[in-house]
């Protein structure tokens, strides 16, 4: 985990804040709208604890979450990869779409993985 360059940390840590920003303003959207809220406040949770994990690591940030916090975080994102890396296939060579795919694999790979490092802590 060490030896990320600082370009890619301040990439992925970008990335996550976004993820959470789409993810409050989807759950906004979907509480108006009345539509059952579970899955995206549970991957909220997930994305925010991954972003305390990577800046814990990174910055010495502290984080108050327990081990079960971090196996379910842990969970819920491992989950997202394969509908992230279906979008990532249809995308188009080159496209913004594509980049920001990249960015949210990459930083969403290095959030389990300080995950998995603070565990086994």
């Amino acid at each position: 985990m060490e030896n990320v360059l600082n370009f890619d940390k301040l990439e992925s840590l970008k990335s996550l804040q976004s993820t959470i920003s789409k993810l409050e303003n989807a759950l906004s959207q979907m509480t108006q709208n009345g539509a059952n809220t579970t899955l995206v406040k549970k991957r909220l949770k997930a994305v925010s604890i991954g972003l305390a994990m990577l800046e814990n690591v990174w910055n010495q940030s502290p984080h108050y979450y327990t081990q079960e916090d971090l196996a379910e975080a842990r969970n819920v994102i491992t989950g997202l990869f394969p509908s992230i890396e279906n979008s990532y296939a249809k995308s188009k060579a080159g496209s913004p779409q594509r980049t920001l795919l990249e960015r949210r694999i990459k930083a969403m790979e290095l959030a389990v993985q300080a995950i998995d490092d603070l565990s086994i802590k």
